[in-house]
């Protein structure tokens, strides 16, 4: 879907008027809105980075809402959520010995004692994976309760779970989009100060 929606995209752009149309203001909008956000939290630093923001939003996005159409949420699995948290780890830590060089990451280790070292090495480990497990378990406990719900209520569950997807799935859904991708943008500006 992502890719097919990309082709069209491209297509579109490719041949965009001046006065857009339809198909082409909602690839306008979509544009607009994830540079707003990305350089709303990073800054002047947001043009590097609003690539991957912008792809892992969308990705997460539409995993998490595809319990709408019936389909397990691929973040419902931690082996999706691990890795996007493994991919933000090494775009955090990249960064951080790109403008910190390796004595500001020795000297952000060491602060505000040295004695803190092992401590400050433990929560730059636990970044994947508070932000792979949050996302993880806001999913799965919404499919989880959603099975609940028609497993044990499958003779009264006609109309009234749609309320209940919009809020697991689509409500819940992104917001959880929005932290994993706030969390991220935070963690890497925070790498790229080389105060």
């Amino acid at each position: 879907v992502l890719i097919g929606f990309s082709i069209a995209a491209n297509h579109a752009m490719k041949h965009a008027s001046e006065v857009p149309g339809g198909f082409q203001n909602v690839v306008e909008l979509i544009v607009e809105m994830l540079d707003k956000m990305v350089h709303g939290v990073m800054g002047k630093s947001g043009d590097k980075f609003v690539n991957y923001i912008g792809t892992i939003f969308i990705f997460i996005l539409l995993s998490n809402i595809s319990g709408l159409f019936g389909l397990r949420p691929p973040t419902a699995d931690y082996g999706v959520t691990f890795a996007l948290g493994i991919m933000t780890f090494v775009t955090i830590h990249f960064n951080k010995f790109k403008h910190q060089k390796v004595k500001g990451v020795i000297q952000g280790l060491c602060d505000p004692w040295p004695i803190w070292a092992p401590i400050n090495v433990i929560g730059d480990v636990a970044v994947p994976i508070s932000l792979s497990l949050r996302l993880f378990a806001n999913i799965l406990s919404g499919v989880v309760m959603m099975a609940l719900v028609y497993g044990l209520l499958s003779k009264i569950a006609i109309i009234w779970p749609a309320a209940l997807h919009v809020y697991f799935d689509l409500f819940s859904g992104a917001i959880q989009t929005y932290v994993f991708c706030m969390l991220t943008m935070t963690y890497i500006t925070d790498a790229c100060t080389t105060e």
